[in-house]
């Protein structure tokens, strides 16, 4: 045990978990006047829906006894014997501390998910979802790649702060989502604007700072591998920043604050899978990659294919996150961490880039049935969509009874 890890994992976690009122932020700023605390709300809940989940049962699935590589098991039922010796995760810190860094990701994922539904989803139905999506999705997936004999851990595909986990997984599960809700009300006519810009600056600042938990915590100890996985995070980031601007300012002759704003977000996104993995040069590449392969994407995804995703969850978090699972695979080292069993394509050896490809393929089909099942489901007790009346007055009103901005009384 060290009380030195214990206190950095712990502050790790705190951060970590700020990047869910960060995102609460980012997506507010980023809709409609009308719809900012049915938005907001959405994160909001799902703060409180994960730690309840994940105390009674949700660590127990995702970290216990292995069953099939898939799924663990009910001993550790209401967090029953996991205390403040060390787990099988790590000798250095509490069980206790590594279950609490992990419900930190058990909340922000599906939380992105939120980004794809927005102004058209009965709230009741969008906390069920969540619900059932964290059982059927998120804790096989989290015990697959991270958990004792998870089967994508046994491939040898590695995910250091959860590309797979996370990002694609949310990111799929958004984009099937939106497509089975369909698009907003007089989507190809209508002009959604922005209505906070300060707000998405706000959120996306809190993200980036909480990232630093998110991956640099993700090595469980206050070592080097901590420092370089902080500043792969950084370099990337700021590198998809600059992209981002560059790519407004050749499109639009001008950059924008959302869009510098959007970079950062999708540069963090892509170096999360390989931030322990990956050497620092390469995290250039990898940030300024990914800015055009989103911008690309997002706009194939809104204008070509007509699929609204309100506020590009699937276009950032699940492209962003197969880019950087598969740039994981081309510029991964074992010397940097042992726990990859092979080096990177571009070293010249073949079998770390086809797990991770593998690992990637099989992510994407749990969370494209996973959600599939969870609508299923759903479906049968109440309707998914809001009806017409409800959305053009706006879901604050209709589904919370609630105004963010009362004494504003004109037109958005």
């Amino acid at each position: 045990m060290d009380t030195g890890n214990t206190g950095f994992m712990m502050i790790c976690a705190a951060l970590v978990f700020i990047m869910t009122p960060g995102l609460a932020f980012f997506y507010g700023g980023l809709v409609r006047r009308k719809n900012v605390v049915n938005t907001m709300m959405a994160c909001v809940a799902i703060m409180g829906l994960s730690v309840f989940m994940w105390v009674l049962f949700g660590y127990s699935l995702a970290f216990g006894s292995d069953h099939g590589g898939v799924i663990g098991d009910f001993g550790w039922l209401a967090f029953n014997g996991v205390g403040w010796d060390a787990g099988p995760y790590s000798d250095t810190i509490p069980h206790l501390v590594y279950a609490g860094f992990q419900m930190m990701f058990a909340m922000i994922t599906p939380a992105l998910i939120t980004g794809a539904v927005v102004g058209r989803m009965k709230f009741k139905a969008l906390f069920a979802f969540i619900a059932l999506w964290s059982v059927i999705v998120y804790y096989p997936m989290a015990h697959m790649v991270w958990g004792q004999g998870g089967f994508l851990a046994a491939l040898g595909s590695v995910d250091f702060a959860g590309g797979n986990v996370v990002h694609i997984s949310s990111g799929v599960s958004a984009l099937v989502l939106a497509v089975y809700l369909g698009r907003r009300k007089g989507y190809e006519k209508t002009s959604y604007r922005i209505h906070n810009i300060p707000f998405v600056v706000l959120g996306a600042s809190l993200l980036w700072f909480g990232w630093y938990g998110f991956n640099a915590g993700s090595a469980l100890a206050a070592d080097g591998l901590a420092a370089h996985a902080f500043m792969t995070t950084s370099v990337s980031a700021a590198t998809a920043l600059l992209s981002w601007m560059l790519i407004d300012t050749a499109k639009e002759g001008k950059p924008t604050l959302v869009g510098a704003c959007t970079g950062l977000v999708v540069g963090l996104v892509a170096i999360t899978p390989g931030a322990g993995f990956v050497p620092v040069w390469s995290a250039f590449i990898i940030g300024a990659l990914v800015s055009p392969i989103c911008y690309f994407m997002i706009n194939l995804i809104k204008h070509r294919l007509k699929i609204d995703d309100s506020l590009d969850a699937f276009g950032c978090h699940g492209i962003g996150g197969i880019w950087g699972g598969i740039a994981t695979g081309l510029f991964g080292q074992s010397s940097i961490n042992s726990v990859a069993q092979w080096d990177g394509l571009v070293f010249g050896e073949t079998g770390l880039f086809v797990a991770q490809v593998i690992s990637i393929i099989v992510t994407i089909a749990v969370a494209v049935v996973g959600s599939l099942i969870c609508i299923g489901v759903i479906r049968i007790f109440t309707r998914l969509r809001v009806d017409e009346k409800d959305e053009m007055i706006g879901l604050d009103v209709t589904q919370h009874g609630e105004n963010a901005y009362p004494s504003f009384n004109g037109f958005d």
